[in-house]
């Protein structure tokens, strides 16, 4: 019996240099059509920090003229910053009132924005509505009582009624928390009931694991708020230069060497550093924590 071999194929035929490159330009440009909203966004967003980054690395003489890009890149400006101002006790004043600010608004937040999405009392939709007219609050009106009481409490001049109403009352932590709440769904609490837990375990056991991303989100939020801040570090340590802040402590180093924009500049980038490298490390929580927020309710 004979067997009747197939014919071979014939090897294809290579694509000409010009298909090809024309096949990547095509490809390209669609990337290009199709994400031109995200691109020019990003654009705008970085052009400020290439600004700030170039300002900084120029001489004195060539900040802010007309001339964008540095004759001479000193590099040696970001030494030299730390030698004007005492920088490090500004950063670890700026870090001491952003890491108890965050941990106090989360420690406040977490137990009213569970009260306000899992239980179900009366007054709840009326609690929730002033939470939502004190976000729309602007700190000034209630500036003056709250100054006279640090006052009083000889409190002033320190970082002390910076941190401690987180630790009591953050509108915005609690909104936010509670959105994210609603998207748990109740029968892992109802479950975790029937095991034996009553509402604080069943809060800290069972739903703050499933909250993560929220909680990412609402710390990052309260972090970059408090390290940006200027008002209340103005208003309540403006007489005490040991207790300032960076974002109290850059105007002032702005005005003292108002001729040095480069060295301005360049304390403005390392200020920045830090809140640019929370966000790149913290961005996969704080994109799905923002994603999620506000699915319900």
């Amino acid at each position: 019996m004979t067997t009747i071999s197939a014919p071979a194929s014939k090897p294809a035929a290579p694509v000409p240099p010009r298909v090809q490159f024309r096949r990547q330009w095509d490809k390209r440009l669609g990337f290009i059509a199709t994400h031109a909203i995200g691109i020019a966004l990003g654009v705008i967003f970085v052009l400020p920090l290439l600004f700030v980054f170039l300002t900084a690395v120029m001489k004195s003489d060539q900040a802010m003229t007309s001339s964008l890009w540095p004759t001479e890149w000193h590099f040696e400006n970001f030494v030299e910053v730390f030698k004007k101002a005492p920088l490090l006790e500004y950063f670890g004043n700026s870090l001491l009132y952003s890491a108890l600010a965050t941990l106090g608004a989360l420690v406040s937040a977490v137990p009213a924005a569970y009260g306000l999405a899992k239980l179900k009392w009366r007054g709840q939709n009326l609690f929730f509505m002033l939470t939502v007219a004190a976000m729309m609050l602007p700190p000034q009106v209630t500036v003056v009582p709250l100054y006279d009481l640090w006052v009083r409490m000889g409190l002033t001049g320190t970082l002390v009624p910076l941190i401690v109403p987180y630790f009591f009352f953050d509108a915005f932590s609690i909104f936010l928390l509670r959105q994210f709440f609603l998207t748990i769904p109740k029968d892992y609490l109802e479950a975790a009931k029937i095991d034996g837990c009553n509402e604080f375990r069943a809060m800290t056991r069972v739903l703050l694991p499933m909250a993560k991303p929220g909680i990412a989100a609402t710390a990052m939020f309260c972090f970059l708020f408090t390290w940006n801040d200027y008002f209340g570090p103005l208003l309540y340590t403006g007489e005490n230069q040991d207790n300032w802040p960076l974002s109290l402590a850059i105007a002032s180093f702005r005005g003292m060497h108002h001729v040095e924009w480069n060295l301005t500049m360049a304390a403005t980038a390392l200020i920045m550093a830090p809140v640019i490298v929370l966000f790149v490390f913290a961005q996969k929580s704080f994109v799905k924590g923002i994603t999620f927020t506000g699915v319900k309710g």
